[in-house]
This record gives structure tokens, C-alpha cells and sequence, in this order.
């Protein structure tokens, strides 16, 4: 049996017709095709929302999953589905509905991509049923994000969840508020005490360092090593340190900014193994300073290097549209060190050299990043300098960090402290 479903796609709070989106169920097979708006491809500031999405007029373009690991949507509304997090929130509640209603279907790829709250989805591209309905969305005059206060409420839902103890209530708190961001890891979308989006990062039972400190501390240091980051800080709920992480796809207004993941620039499904030089070539295409990017880029394979980031994985890589069909970086997010692993990158630095595993393998890349050799090793003490103050920031109040816990995070900041050293 066949089913079909056709959503409406628009664009930022204006709410721009762009085209419509079609998913095909027939069973254990589906796929989805996508046919831009006569009115998007007239429209003067129209751009492409997607880079296996051609502006082409009244023609279906499909897109068929290559595995089943990989998403059954075009790059940028694959960009906009839940997290590993999002999606067992969602599993969860579907679980206990069907408990009470044995009539319900089986989740389809489709109920996940709408079960993202539509104020908070990723990116600018909005879906919006026959009915003119916005998906997922709350009832007239309410938001389902919830605003800053109600984080512990948030927090104490998914640590329920997390121990496989959550009420309906807890999955009414979780439902619609998770990220295409951030992995398995505990967190929801909240709406800061400026009225800005943020996005709030929970401690996990499973946790056996303070992760939350430490993605806050790298981020505080990546700013002071010259990378532009996402704006972060520690909050105390309930005597735990939750990282709030300001999103980037919003403007100063609240406006929405449209955004591509790294992986979806490069149309890399999830079990290619690509490379940043691969990056610098898609960003010579479509950034408007390319050249600007490129010298970010490599600035932050640096100090991912230096404090053992090693979840480098092309989906943390993102770029926002600054008009005229033009891209540009985005600012650094999920920068985590990693203490217990080795220090080597998941992806590769280019298809010749393969992971970065020493300096020395990024100095000898930097003129393929617009670097020359002056220029890398300037670039180079910079981040040094900055990632061997790791301690006193790790133990100033912006962070937290215990005596403790500065020797678990040691290992992951060696080798800057030993260069910074001479050693």
C-alpha cells in the first residue's frame, strides 16, 4: 500500500513559498521528491536551499536513501531532523501512545522530520501541512520551547528518560525540543532570559567527567584563540552545570538564517569518509569570502589538534546564507576535548594524507587553506598560547572546573602545554 504526503515549504518569518515536499511510504520502501514554487525561482532573492536541489521549474526531484543509515530527505531538510537525542525522545512517547492505542502505525522517517517544534527547527526552511498547519507547532498563543525557568523541570524529564523512568509528562516537557545538533547527549531547546535561542546541554547519568564544563571551556578558549564561536556559558540548575550554547541560525531580531552542514555542502552520506580540503574547495564555489573561511577553517583544525577534539565529524562543520545565493562559515560549535581518546581527527584532513595526527601535517596543508608558512606559524603560537591557559580559565567562575576534575581533563590539553613549554 502506498502513501503519500505533500507538505508545504517556506522560507524565514516571512514565510516565503518555496516549493513542497512529498514523502512516499510503501512499506518497507520510501523515498521523497522535492519541486520548487514558480515564485520561488522568480523571486530575486531566491537562493539554492539545498545543493542536490537544482532551480528547476515544475520538475519532482528525488531523493532515494543510499543505505538505510542514511536519511531519506534532501541534505537541507535532512539538516533540520532530530538528533540521535530527539529521536529517542520521540521513539519513547510513540512507545507509550501505542500502549494505549495498539492501532497506531509504526513511526515513518516523515513523523520524525515534523516532530521538530517549527520554532526552533534548524535553519530557515519551514513545513506547513494542507491545512496551513506549521509542524511541529504549538497552540495559538503558546510555544512548546520553553524559556529559561523551566530548565530544571526540563532536566530532571530527561534524566528520567535517560533512566528509563520517564512519565507522560516528562515526554511532554522533551517532545518537539530537540536539535539536529548534538548527538546523544541530553539537551533542549530554551529560550534565554534575553528572548534569544538557545540551546541547553544537560549532564548524562553515563557521564564520568564534567562534559558540560568542558564544551563551555573549550568554546571560552576557541574565542581566545581568534575562532569565531557560539556563545556559551555555564548555568547552575538544581547544583549541576548545564551549558547554555546561544544558536547561531538566529539574527540579533529573531530572524532566521538559512543553514547547511558541512556534510550537506558536500553531499556526504553518512558513510563516506571526506576531507577538509574538500571543504575548502566547496567553500571556493559558493562562500563569499572563501579565502577568509578557509584561514578560519584551518585556525580551528589547529586547535581541535591542541585540545583533543576529535568528534570532527562533517556535521559540526555549518555554514549560514549571507544573501545573493553566498555562504559563509558559520561560528565553531560542539567543541569538546577528549581526554581518553587519541589524538587524531575523524575526518580527514585530505584524501592523500588521511586523519590529522600532528602539527606538522597541518603545516605542510596551510597554503591549500590561502596560509602561507609565516602565516601558519603565527597562527599557530596564537592557538598555542591560548589553549596553555587552559587551567586558569578552566578554574575561573565562567567555568568551574575542580581540582578534580582538572586532572581528568588533563591529558587532552598535553601537547600545548608541553610546546607552550619547550618541550
Amino acid at each position: 500500500m502506498t502513501n503519500k504526503t505533500t507538505l508545504d515549504v517556506c522560507i524565514g518569518v516571512a514565510e516565503l513559498p518555496v516549493g513542497t515536499l512529498t514523502y512516499v511510504n510503501e512499506g518497507a520502501r520510501s523515498y521523497a521528491s522535492f519541486a520548487y514554487k514558480d515564485e520561488w525561482l522568480q523571486n530575486p532573492n531566491r537562493f539554492n536551499i539545498s545543493p542536490d536541489l537544482q532551480p528547476r521549474a515544475g520538475q519532482h526531484q528525488v531523493r532515494k536513501a543510499p543505505t538505510k543509515n542514511d536519511s531519506k530527505f534532501h541534505f537541507a531538510f535532512a539538516d533540520t531532523e532530530p538528533d540521535a537525542w530527539g529521536r529517542r525522545v520521540i521513539a519513547r512517547a510513540h512507545a507509550k501512545a501505542r500502549k494505549n492505542d495498539p492501532t497506531l502505525k509504526a513511526l515513518t522517517e516523515l513523523d520524525h522530520l515534523c516532530a521538530v517544534d517549527d520554532f526552533s527547527r534548524m535553519g530557515a526552511l519551514r513545513l506547513r501541512d494542507k491545512r496551513g498547519n506549521y509542524l511541529r507547532t504549538a497552540p495559538a498563543g503558546a510555544r512548546v520551547t520553553p524559556p529559561l525557568v523551566d530548565l530544571e523541570r526540563i532536566m530532571r524529564a530527561a534524566s528520567a528518560l535517560e533512566h528509563s523512568e520517564e512519565s507522560a509528562e516528562d515526554l511532554g516537557y522533551l517532545l518537539g525540543n530537540g536539535t539536529s545538533l548534538g548527538g546523544m547527549r541530553p539537551k533542549s531547546t530554551v529560550l534565554d532570559m534575553d528572548g534569544s535561542l538557545a540551546l541547553g546541554k544537560f549532564p548524562s547519568v553515563d557521564d564520568v567527567r564534567s562534559v558540560t564544563r568542558g564544551e563551555v571551556l573549550a568554546l571560552k578558549l576557541a574565542k581566545k584563540a581568534g575562532i569565531d564561536v557560539a556563545k556559551s556559558r555555564i548555568e547552575l540548575i538544581a547544583g549541576k552545570a548545564v551549558a547554555i550554547i546561544t544558536r547561531f541560525d538566529r539574527s540579533a531580531t529573531n530572524a532566521r538564517i538559512p543553514y547547511l552542514s558541512g556534510a550537506a555542502m558536500l553531499q556526504a552520506e553518512r558513510g563516506d569518509e571526506r576531507s577538509y580540503t574538500e571543504v575548502v574547495d566547496i567553500m571556493n564555489r559558493v562562500c563569499l569570502d572563501a579565502r577568509a573561511d578557509a584561514q578560519q577553517l584551518w585556525r580551528r583544525l589547529v586547535f581541535n589538534h591542541q585540545i583533543t577534539n576529535t568528534d570532527d565529524h562533517l556535521h559540526n562543520i555549518g555554514f549560514l546564507h549571507v544573501g545573493n545565493d553566498r555562504w559563509a562559515l558559520s561560528p565553531a560549535f560542539d567543541l569538546n576535548p577528549f581526554p581518553d581518546k587519541d589524538r587524531e581527527s575523524k575526518t580527514w584532513l585530505s584524501e592523500d594524507t588521511g586523519p590529522i595526527d600532528s602539527v606538522n601535517m597541518l603545516l605542510d596543508k596551510a597554503a591549500y587553506f590561502y596560509l602561507d608558512r609565516t602565516q601558519a606559524l603565527s597562527v599557530l603560537a596564537e592557538v598555542h598560547a591560548a589553549v596553555a591557559s587552559w587551567r586558569q580559565l578552566a578554574m575561573s567562575k565562567d567555568v568551574g572546573l575542580s581540582q578534580r576534575e582538572l586532572a581528568e581533563f588533563a591529558p587532552a590539553f598535553e601537547l600545548a602545554a608541553n610546546l607552550a613549554r619547550g618541550q
